[in-house]
């Protein structure tokens, strides 16, 4: 991880992100992970490797039906 996660801030709200149970929807997809969120807007960060991995295959799967 290039990124040192524990100290993002939420730009909105200039408050420390934290982990959080989430569930996430991305194209018919229900990604059930613990990610980053802002404790006040909840606002989800999601990393780089979920972006461009799961939800890069979510895509093609849905492509190929």
């Amino acid at each position: 991880m290039a990124m040192n996660e524990s100290n993002l801030i939420c730009l909105k709200c200039n408050c420390k992100l934290e982990y959080e149970n989430t569930n996430m929807y991305y194209m018919e997809y229900k990604l059930a992970e613990k990610f980053l969120r802002c404790p006040v807007c909840k606002q989800v960060y999601i990393p780089e490797e979920i972006a461009l991995g799961k939800m890069v295959e979510v895509e093609e799967s849905l492509e190929d039906k």
